[in-house]
């Protein structure tokens, strides 16, 4: 929201804009809802949103990467033998 004239007004930015250079998420927040309508007659604290945690993803990726290196290295040396 941008303040004008001393009122609240919504700013609205076509999605492909040549204006528009890139997107890029800073936060992600916890909400129940698409549509964040009731957080535009709040202020200050109460129009915080709880911050969604994002270790789920960053654990399954380590994991998944932990996995896939030793099988690459011995499928290395198994080549390296063949020679």
């Amino acid at each position: 929201r941008k303040i004008s004239y001393g009122e609240g007004v919504e700013r609205v930015f076509p999605l492909y804009s040549p204006s528009i250079a890139e997107i890029t998420v800073v936060r992600r927040g916890d909400v129940r809802r698409a549509k964040l309508y009731y957080l535009r007659g709040r202020s200050g604290k109460s129009a915080r949103i709880a911050e969604k945690s994002r270790t789920t993803g960053g654990a399954s990726a380590a994991t998944v990467t932990d996995a896939t290196a030793p099988a690459t290295a011995s499928a290395e040396s198994e080549a390296n033998a063949a020679e």
